[in-house]
């Protein structure tokens, strides 16, 4: 069972670190799904990216494990405007419809996934 939990952790960590990179290396992805109202959506994903990379690293030390869960539970409840808009957009276009819709519920297997850590 501790196999499987330092597994998930690695993964964890490896999963928001890469994502968080994501936002500098294709910040046009992310640029599109922010939603219209977002004020200055560049500095917002740059922001993101950084919170991203600094959870993700953070969950890694049990020092900092709890704290960084509760942020990454945290961040995937403010982002997820942006999930529900990119499904909107997905709507409108007639692309990645399901791809997008799927994503939605998602974001409780992420969070869940995160909490496991608290």
């Amino acid at each position: 069972m501790e196999a499987n939990k330092d597994i998930s952790l690695l993964l964890i960590t490896a999963f928001y670190i890469f994502a968080g990179v994501s936002h500098f290396f294709s910040p046009r992805f992310f640029l599109k799904i922010i939603p219209k109202w977002v004020p200055y959506p560049k500095v917002v994903n740059l922001a993101v990216g950084a919170i991203e990379i600094l959870l993700g690293a953070a969950i890694y030390f049990e020092e900092t494990r709890m704290l960084a869960a509760w942020g990454i539970i945290a961040l995937l409840i403010v982002v997820f405007p942006a999930n529900i808009y990119h499904y909107q957009l997905a709507r409108q276009k007639n692309r990645q419809v399901i791809a997008t819709l799927i994503r939605l519920p998602l974001q409780l297997l992420l969070i869940y996934w995160a909490y496991t850590f608290v």
